[in-house]
Protein backbone atom coordinates (compact mmCIF):
# COMPACT_ATOMS: atom_id res chain seq x y z
CA UNK A 1 0.00 0.00 0.00
CA UNK A 2 1.11 3.51 -0.77
CA UNK A 3 -0.19 6.12 1.63
CA UNK A 4 0.05 9.84 0.87
CA UNK A 5 -0.73 12.35 3.60
CA UNK A 6 -2.76 15.32 2.34
CA UNK A 7 -2.26 18.65 4.11
CA UNK A 8 -3.23 22.17 3.17
CA UNK A 9 -2.80 25.48 4.94
CA UNK A 10 -6.24 26.44 3.54
CA UNK A 11 -8.01 24.19 6.07
CA UNK A 12 -7.63 24.04 9.86
CA UNK A 13 -4.62 22.17 11.26
CA UNK A 14 -5.42 18.78 12.83
CA UNK A 15 -6.50 19.13 16.46
CA UNK A 16 -4.94 15.85 17.58
CA UNK A 17 -3.17 12.74 16.31
CA UNK A 18 -4.72 12.60 12.85
CA UNK A 19 -4.12 13.85 9.31
CA UNK A 20 -6.44 16.15 7.34
CA UNK A 21 -6.75 13.45 4.67
CA UNK A 22 -5.03 10.29 3.49
CA UNK A 23 -4.88 9.13 -0.13
CA UNK A 24 -4.16 5.45 -0.67
CA UNK A 25 -3.55 3.15 -3.56
CA UNK A 26 -3.79 -0.54 -2.92
CA UNK A 27 -5.50 -3.72 -3.92
CA UNK A 28 -7.79 -4.30 -0.95
CA UNK A 29 -9.88 -1.99 1.24
CA UNK A 30 -11.20 -3.36 4.52
CA UNK A 31 -14.04 -1.63 6.38
CA UNK A 32 -13.94 -2.52 10.06
CA UNK A 33 -17.09 -2.52 12.14
CA UNK A 34 -17.09 -0.50 15.33
CA UNK A 35 -15.26 -1.88 18.34
CA UNK A 36 -16.07 -1.03 21.94
CA UNK A 37 -14.11 -1.94 25.05
CA UNK A 38 -15.35 -5.52 25.36
CA UNK A 39 -13.05 -8.20 26.69
CA UNK A 40 -12.89 -10.67 23.77
CA UNK A 41 -13.54 -13.87 25.76
CA UNK A 42 -16.23 -12.73 28.20
CA UNK A 43 -18.00 -10.23 25.94
CA UNK A 44 -18.25 -7.85 28.91
CA UNK A 45 -16.87 -4.32 29.19
CA UNK A 46 -13.27 -4.55 30.30
CA UNK A 47 -13.72 -1.76 32.85
CA UNK A 48 -15.96 1.07 34.00
CA UNK A 49 -12.93 3.29 33.39
CA UNK A 50 -13.07 5.43 30.26
CA UNK A 51 -9.33 4.97 29.67
CA UNK A 52 -9.62 1.20 30.05
CA UNK A 53 -12.47 1.06 27.54
CA UNK A 54 -10.56 3.20 25.03
CA UNK A 55 -7.44 1.04 25.28
CA UNK A 56 -9.47 -2.17 24.93
CA UNK A 57 -11.45 -0.81 21.95
CA UNK A 58 -8.19 0.11 20.17
CA UNK A 59 -6.74 -3.32 21.07
CA UNK A 60 -9.87 -5.02 19.65
CA UNK A 61 -9.63 -2.92 16.48
CA UNK A 62 -5.92 -3.78 16.19
CA UNK A 63 -6.75 -7.51 16.45
CA UNK A 64 -9.24 -7.20 13.57
CA UNK A 65 -6.70 -5.25 11.48
CA UNK A 66 -4.14 -8.03 12.06
CA UNK A 67 -6.73 -10.70 11.15
CA UNK A 68 -7.34 -8.83 7.89
CA UNK A 69 -3.61 -9.06 7.13
CA UNK A 70 -2.70 -5.47 7.98
CA UNK A 71 -0.98 -3.35 10.60
CA UNK A 72 -1.95 -0.07 12.21
CA UNK A 73 0.10 1.77 9.58
CA UNK A 74 -2.44 0.50 7.02
CA UNK A 75 -5.33 2.32 8.74
CA UNK A 76 -6.41 5.16 6.42
CA UNK A 77 -9.46 6.48 8.33
CA UNK A 78 -10.87 6.24 11.85
CA UNK A 79 -14.23 7.28 13.19
CA UNK A 80 -14.40 7.74 16.97
CA UNK A 81 -17.63 7.85 18.95
CA UNK A 82 -17.59 9.33 22.47
CA UNK A 83 -20.44 9.67 24.95
CA UNK A 84 -18.52 12.58 26.55
CA UNK A 85 -16.65 14.90 24.18
CA UNK A 86 -14.98 16.42 27.24
CA UNK A 87 -12.73 13.33 27.18
CA UNK A 88 -11.45 14.11 23.66
CA UNK A 89 -7.94 14.89 24.99
CA UNK A 90 -7.73 11.54 26.77
CA UNK A 91 -8.58 9.72 23.54
CA UNK A 92 -5.92 11.72 21.67
CA UNK A 93 -3.26 10.73 24.19
CA UNK A 94 -4.21 7.03 24.08
CA UNK A 95 -4.45 7.07 20.28
CA UNK A 96 -0.85 8.33 20.11
CA UNK A 97 0.20 5.22 22.08
CA UNK A 98 -1.27 2.98 19.37
CA UNK A 99 -0.69 4.82 16.08
CA UNK A 100 2.64 5.85 14.58
CA UNK A 101 2.96 9.02 12.52
CA UNK A 102 1.80 9.90 9.97
CA UNK A 103 -1.61 9.52 11.58
CA UNK A 104 -4.72 8.32 9.73
CA UNK A 105 -7.55 10.66 8.83
CA UNK A 106 -10.16 10.81 11.59
CA UNK A 107 -13.62 12.02 12.56
CA UNK A 108 -14.90 12.26 16.12
CA UNK A 109 -18.61 12.19 16.93
CA UNK A 110 -20.38 12.85 20.22
CA UNK A 111 -23.19 10.35 20.82
CA UNK A 112 -25.86 9.94 23.49
CA UNK A 113 -25.19 6.25 24.08
CA UNK A 114 -23.36 3.19 22.78
CA UNK A 115 -24.04 -0.57 22.98
CA UNK A 116 -23.68 -2.23 26.39
CA UNK A 117 -23.25 1.15 28.07
CA UNK A 118 -19.82 1.68 26.50
CA UNK A 119 -18.32 5.16 26.62
CA UNK A 120 -16.18 4.85 23.45
CA UNK A 121 -16.30 3.14 20.06
CA UNK A 122 -13.87 3.13 17.13
CA UNK A 123 -14.32 2.03 13.52
CA UNK A 124 -11.70 2.02 10.79
CA UNK A 125 -11.00 1.82 7.08
CA UNK A 126 -7.83 -0.12 6.25
CA UNK A 127 -6.12 -0.24 2.86
CA UNK A 128 -3.79 -3.19 2.23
Amino acid sequence: MSKQIIHTQDAPKAVGPYSQAVAVSGSKTVYLSGQIGLEPHSGELVSESFEGQVRQAFANMHAVVLAAGGTLTDVAKLTLFLTDLGKFGTVNAIMEEFFPQPFPARSTVGVASLPKGAQFEVEAVVVL
